[in-house]
């Protein structure tokens, strides 16, 4: 490995970092987007699960999905590199998404989604932990490499709708196998050496604990936002592909209006570095929060497909720019050690716990009325902006 290192830190090393991330944001994506549209519907629809069973067993996964990434990745993070975290965390997806194929009934199928939910889905937190410390290096803009992942799911949610409408939702796991193989063997290639170095027990002492988050006086505030502005996608991330089905759509342009709202965040993600650079998180997160609840407005006012493919634009705003502004404000006010906490917190209680809960409440008020479980969300999204209006000038943030 030492010859690669070396080539990695050169005067070269800035490309390097910047594409070595790139891509392992692109290949993992398109294992995310096989996960978060189609999961539940190749649970019902491949597995033979009602609608009902596949949404306790997701909502129960999004538990185990924030446990683990809660506990268990800033845990590892405190003894392993970078590097081998990813490592481990892909094989272990691998075995899991295997343990699927042999797996009928619904006791198997919670077990197993169990298991590839505890492992999984940390996937994230630890790219976006190594981004983090590529970001800090200045070696990496952030926007410009997570575009790759936004456009890894366009990539993969395109193929999976053709394949779907051709081999039917079987081809969806034999697609995940395979995106997984990919992305194992990407682990194989040489790494930037930063995210090769093993924590010292200085670096452990450091990141002790999470009590540590607590005192930054305006992390909590801010992850708070962020937990309500996450969890208000519960209903279109889980819903919004039955909804269009509800609405008539023809399965193959299904894939193509989900696309729309992550078309949307790539556009978002390629211009932010340039963009925002200069913005507080703190208008960013109002930005966000004010877009998200007209988007939830207007498939509430107006339930038809047309409403639905305009709203999907103000994705860039209910999701790229809250993440954007999180990712901001970790890298501008965290030391190193603890970034891998805080996504660890973020990922387990915005991208899991706050879309868990909201998941199971989204799935009572569809059956009442699909488009009542989208207006549901602003819930979350009209008390994110009064957060945000209350605290900012207390907090600076």
């Amino acid at each position: 490995m030492n010859h690669h290192q070396a080539a990695f830190d050169t005067k070269g090393s800035i490309m390097n970092h910047q594409r070595w991330m790139s891509q392992n944001f692109f290949v993992f994506f398109m294992t995310w987007g096989i996960f978060l549209p189609y999961w539940t519907g190749w649970l019902v629809q491949a597995k033979g699960l009602s609608v009902t069973e596949a949404s306790i067993i997701m909502g129960f996964g999004l538990l185990a999905r924030g446990a683990s990434s809660l506990f268990a990745f800033p845990l590892v993070s405190k003894y392993w590199s970078s590097h081998t975290v990813i490592l481990v965390l892909t094989a272990g997806s691998l075995a899991a998404t295997i343990l699927y194929i042999p797996s009928s009934s619904f006791a198997a199928l919670f077990v197993v989604t169990m298991l590839f939910s505890i492992i999984f889905p940390a996937l994230l937190p630890a790219l976006e932990t190594t981004a983090g410390a590529l970001v800090q290096q200045g070696d990496v803009h952030y926007g410009k490499s997570r575009s790759y992942g936004s456009i890894g799911f366009v990539v993969s949610v395109l193929i999976i709708s053709m394949i779907t409408g051709y081999f039917g939702e079987q081809a969806i796991l034999g697609s995940m196998i395979a995106g997984l193989c990919l992305l194992l063997l990407m682990c194989l290639l040489p790494a930037p050496a930063v995210l090769l170095v093993k924590p010292t027990a200085k670096d452990r002492k450091e990141s002790l604990s999470m009590r540590g988050l607590w005192q930054v006086k305006s992390f909590p505030i801010v992850l708070l936002i962020v937990v309500l502005l996450q969890g208000a996608h519960a209903s279109y991330y889980n819903y919004g592909y039955i909804y269009l089905q509800d609405l008539g759509v023809k399965k193959y342009y299904i894939g193509m209006i989900i696309n729309i709202a992550v078309m949307f965040e790539i556009l978002y993600f390629l211009k932010a570095d340039h963009l925002f650079k200069k913005w507080q998180p703190s208008s960013l997160l109002l930005l966000a929060a004010s877009g998200s609840t007209l988007r939830w407005l207007l498939v509430f006012l107006f339930p038809n497909v047309w409403m639905f493919m305009l709203s999907q634009s103000l994705h860039a705003l209910s999701f790229g720019v809250a993440h954007y502004a999180f990712i901001l404000y970790i890298t501008r006010n965290l030391p190193k050690q603890q970034i891998p906490n805080a996504q660890g917190m973020y990922s387990a209680l915005a991208m899991g716990l706050s879309t868990a809960v909201l998941t199971l409440a989204g799935g009572l008020l569809y059956g009442v009325s699909p488009t009542l479980s989208f207006l549901a969300m602003i819930v979350c999204t009209v008390p994110a902006i009064l957060l945000v209006m209350m605290t900012r000038k207390k907090y600076d943030y």
